[in-house]
């Protein structure tokens, strides 16, 4: 039934779907971005809406990924770009849209001391890395499974797959044994790591919890981890990428008072454009500076990228940050979030639906109960579950079923399941989705294989 009601809708979204699979690897150009029976395929977008290239128009959570806190197209973001493209989109040298760009990163972001501008977040995360095994001279980096930091080597493994800490296909085992996989579930062991072993380098996290906060960290969790890596002299990155700019102006950091070493910053920080930062202290920073680093006694660090901060994104995210600096964007778009996740909650409980919904800030997160456990919507606690029985009970069947059924019913969500809120989504949006999800339960109650 869902798959028939979404296939009558996007025909020539399927017909694209067919011709993208004789160019692209599964017909794709991202992972997350992999829908059965195929992905629709967006012509345009406004505000909080999208719409495809069958004329379907969608309530819009999937938010370019979580990069647009203002919504698509917001006006004072695509006049900049505009303005700046006729100028030029790269001139190979220094230019002041960069040095306003960085200033204001260093204004907003409490632990900003100096800021280098990268091409992504993955590459961000990469330079990070790196920055704190040269100012430490030492080489092993503690991560926690299910944390995303990107795509690269060093953080694949454990991200989104292989949770117990083996070799992905195509990644050197010795390069993954540099790293220290461990559980976010409690500080404890993490605490007893740094504690015991002398070779530890950073602390890599997401402040929010495994992927945008899917497994949410213990209360105490982060500022636990501050004071243990600050009496070790381990280096610890916050990434940021989808925290910055979003769970405040300052990011998580500051609205938690966990000031890290470092911050690792993307996708608001850019405005929809490509774009990511390494933020931090100055004497870990300057370690890019070659003569900061001959005065410190260090090697300088090399560090390259065509498209760093290159005049059409820095032109983007200076004016997106220059928004944000004044504007309510952050507290409007977590305002019309809570709103959500109490509509979404309700409906479940109306519907006789034992699943889950929750969420920090402006994004929200499904938790659909592939395990069948005994759930009650109203007071679901995700923290009493953990790693193993949230992100790692993941059942991608389920999961794909929930986000086809909304997008038939005129919702896109991001495939977590779950969602990013902007300070364009309002009341109509949020109706207009409590709506949908009613019909999308409904629906997907008709396959009782996968409504435990």
């Amino acid at each position: 039934m869902i798959e028939d009601l979404y296939r009558s809708r996007t025909a020539r979204s399927a017909a694209l779907y067919a011709e993208a699979c004789r160019v692209f690897p599964a017909g794709l150009t991202h992972d997350s971005r992999a829908t059965s029976p195929y992905p629709i395929y967006v012509a345009r977008a406004a505000g909080a809406r999208k719409w495809d290239v069958d004329g379907n128009e969608y309530v819009d959570y999937f938010g370019g990924h979580g990069a647009l806190l203002f919504g698509h197209g917001h006006a004072p973001v695509v006049e900049a770009v505009q303005r700046q493209v006729t100028l030029g989109t790269h001139w190979g040298a220094a230019h002041e849209l960069e040095l306003r760009w960085g200033e204001l990163v260093q204004r907003l972001v409490p632990s900003a001391e100096r800021v280098r501008f990268t091409g992504s977040g993955t590459e961000a995360t990469q330079l990070a890395m790196r920055l704190a095994r040269a100012y430490t001279g030492k080489s092993k980096i503690v991560r926690f499974v299910g944390h995303f930091h990107g795509w690269h080597d060093q953080v694949a493994g454990g991200a989104m797959s292989h949770f117990d800490g083996s070799v992905p296909a195509g990644i050197p085992a010795a390069l993954v044994g540099e790293t220290l996989l461990l559980s976010a579930d409690r500080a404890e062991p993490v605490l007893e790591t740094l504690h015991s072993r002398t070779d530890v380098a950073a602390v890599i996290v997401e402040p929010s919890g495994a992927s945008w906060g899917q497994v949410p960290l213990a209360p105490g969790f982060l500022a636990a981890l501050r004071e243990a890596t600050r009496s070790r002299g381990v280096v610890l990155i916050f990434d940021e990428v989808i925290t910055g700019f979003r769970w405040s102006r300052g990011g998580a950091q500051a609205r938690i008072g966990v000031i890290p070493d470092v911050t690792v910053l993307a996708k608001i920080l850019a405005g929809g454009l490509p774009g990511g930062a390494v933020a931090g202290a100055k004497d870990i920073l300057d370690q890019l500076d070659p003569v900061a680093a001959k005065t410190a006694g260090r090697e300088k660090i090399g560090h390259q990228g065509t498209f760093n901060a290159n005049p059409l994104c820095a032109a983007a995210g200076a004016a997106t940050l220059s928004l944000l600096e004044t504007d309510d964007a952050c507290a409007r778009a977590e305002a019309t979030a809570q709103e959500l996740r109490s509509g979404m909650r309700r409906v479940l409980v109306e519907e006789g639906v034992p699943w889950g919904i929750f969420g920090e800030a402006s994004v929200f997160v499904i938790f659909p109960n592939p395990g069948g456990l005994a759930i009650d919507p109203a007071s679901f606690d995700p923290l009493r579950l953990g790693f193993k029985g949230l992100k790692g009970a993941r059942n991608p069947q389920l999961n794909n079923r929930v986000r086809l059924a909304l997008l038939a019913h005129g919702v896109d969500i991001a495939g977590g399941p779950g969602g990013f809120v902007s300070a364009a989504h309002g009341a109509h949006e949020v109706a207009d989705t409590l709506d949908a999800w009613r019909r999308a339960l409904r629906a997907l109650k008709t396959e009782p294989a996968l409504m435990k």
